[in-house]
């Protein structure tokens, strides 16, 4: 059942009314201006580097930039006062390679005289003049969740083939600012192969990789006689081979994405037989060959992100053969061995940081805890955060400590890094400061397989639900839809687009009923900003009141119908 709306919503008449008002206030919570440029964090527990015991500090910081970190500061007058007694601060996280803001390029159309044996370059995916600057969006709701988690600077990589361009350093700062803090800061690499053309196998990427390796190395010599010899031809570089020119001349690594032992071993041996500069990232199981690694003496990104454990959990316990129970006991142990990864490294003195490429924001502190919780240490575990990607790409005169002339990028949070408890309150990137929502922690309710009895005590709650709420910049509404998946409830909301541009919807996080009392979160893209709406009410029969809280605009009356009950109420 679908209602007319009012044109502009209740999130969108919010964002342009209210926040036009909080523009002229002094606090911003979003970072998306500043109101000063010089902040103080006073009386904080500051951890300046991995292993430091942490300590009581005020950290000063102007323009992006660390001015102080002590006890005997002295603070200017326009400087805003962040108060840090109940904070714990961090250098700001290092992402070694990520794809969050790259667009993916458009596909090349083959040309008419196509020969599937010798492609074109830009066709076959052979692109190292393609940079990551050109598909680089700040304003990404990637980046937003990143920053969330914890990450103030990233090596993002452009998306493509085999070699897709080359990589760039990123602040995840104001979005309408200059972001970028190095280009080209290396030449990335896979061994993705083509599809109905050379190269179309593994082997057709090694060659392919070294026929363009090289061929640049012949060019840049017939360059150098053109020069200084006369009567040379002049030469003609493709642009593949003048982009290629500062990895043959080992001015710029080689980032080789390489996510399993078979490509790690080959990304290895062709550094050892060419003798280019190599960073491997994208790692995810490594664990058979960490001794080569090491003696490659090859800075390696791992994945952020551990396997799931469904595999494990089906396992039965009565009804199953021996074959069967030996089965589970190797994925068992293969599960084990790769969650242990982490501290293999750390043992073996490899220099290795992460990579968020593929993984999920949302998951970044509960995939750091269980590397920890499987013999991974905390000061490694923050050191793959900080300073090991710091030192991998070269920036540790700017990043991965905090100390006085290092860029102003740092997070603080409520508690120990590690800590079950502990949330990210701000971080604070390129010097803008941008404010998160403590919550409290939702306690789920209990499910059970058993199915509920309909009887008239019974909270119905799966289903269409239609809703409206007031405030003071108008009503709005949408529809609420709730089911329960393997015990878990979840769903999606919609509601007028805060742009305008009709209707938007969100999946539901963090639902729970306890009793009549149901709520949730869903998160909302509005006038530049990321806004995490909560809402909570009772339920009576088939109707709900309750409140929709958006942060730092207040609270708001809700009510809903269901429409529609589930059948598996």
């Amino acid at each position: 059942m679908n209602k007319q709306f009012l044109k502009a919503g209740m999130l969108g008449l919010l964002v342009a009314g209210w926040l036009s008002q909080a523009a002229m206030a002094q606090s911003d919570p979003t970072g998306k201006r500043r109101v000063t440029s010089t902040y103080a964090i006073t009386n904080a527990t500051v951890f300046k580097a991995p292993g430091d015991p942490g300590s009581k500090a005020t950290i000063l910081i102007k323009d992006g930039v660390i001015l102080g970190v002590g006890n005997s500061l002295s603070l200017p007058k326009e400087a805003k006062i962040i108060a840090g007694d109940s904070l714990f601060v961090y250098p700001g996280f290092i992402d070694g390679a990520g794809t969050m803001g790259i667009a993916k390029p458009k596909d090349v159309e083959r040309p008419k005289d196509f020969v599937s044996s010798n492609p074109p370059d830009e066709v076959a995916g052979i692109t190292p003049w393609r940079m990551a600057t050109d598909s680089y969006t700040a304003g990404s709701t990637q980046v937003d969740d990143w920053r969330k988690a914890g990450f103030t600077l990233s090596q993002v990589v452009p998306d493509g083939g085999m070699l897709p361009g080359k990589t760039a350093l990123v602040l995840l700062g104001e979005a309408k600012t200059n972001n970028f803090l190095k280009a080209n800061t290396a030449v990335a690499a896979n061994f993705r192969s083509s599809r109905g053309m050379y190269p179309a196998t593994i082997a057709g990427v090694m060659a392919k990789f070294r026929d363009v390796y090289q061929n640049t190395a012949l060019v840049i010599e017939h360059e150098r006689l053109f020069t200084f010899t006369s009567g040379v031809k002049r030469p003609q570089a493709s642009p593949t081979h003048t982009a290629f020119m500062p990895v043959v001349q080992k001015q710029l690594p080689v980032l080789f994405t390489a996510s399993s032992e078979l490509e790690i071993r080959r990304a290895i041996a062709l550094q050892k037989e060419l003798g280019f500069k190599l960073i491997l990232t994208g790692l995810e199981n490594y664990e058979s060959v960490i001794d080569v690694i090491k003696s490659s003496g090859t800075p390696v990104l791992i994945k952020l992100q551990v396997p799931d454990d469904k595999s494990i959990k089906s396992q039965k316990a009565d009804g199953v053969t021996e074959a069967t129970k030996a089965q589970y006991a190797r994925v068992k142990e293969s599960y084990d061995k790769a969650l242990k990864q982490a501290a293999q490294l750390e043992k073996a003195g490899i220099l290795f940081g992460f990579s968020t490429a593929d993984a999920k924001a949302a998951d970044a502190q509960k995939t750091l805890k269980t590397m920890i919780s499987n013999g991974l240490s905390e000061k490694a575990a923050l050191a793959a955060l900080t300073t090991n990607p710091a030192a991998i790409l070269g920036i540790s005169s700017m990043a991965g400590t905090l100390e006085k002339g290092k860029l102003a990028n740092l997070v603080l949070m409520t508690d120990t890094l590690f800590k079950e408890e502990t949330q990210i309150k701000h971080v604070i990137a390129d010097g803008y400061v941008f404010d998160y929502e403590i919550k409290k922690k939702v306690v789920k309710a209990e499910t059970t397989t058993a199915k509920p009895e309909a009887t008239s005590n019974a909270v119905q709650v799966e289903g269409l639900w239609e809703y409206t709420s007031e405030t003071p910049a108008g009503s709005s509404g949408g529809e609420i839809t709730l089911k329960r998946e393997n015990g878990v409830l979840g769903g999606s909301i919609t509601f007028d687009d805060p742009s305008g541009a009709g209707k938007a919807s969100a999946p539901i996080k963090n639902a729970s009923l306890t009793g009549k009392t149901l709520s949730f979160e869903f998160d909302v893209a509005a006038g530049g900003m990321s806004l995490t709406v909560t809402i909570s009410g009772e339920i009576n029969g088939k109707n709900m009141e309750g409140a929709l809280s958006v942060p730092q605009m207040g609270s708001f009356p809700v009510k809903a119908t269901l429409s529609s009950p589930s059948q598996a109420n």
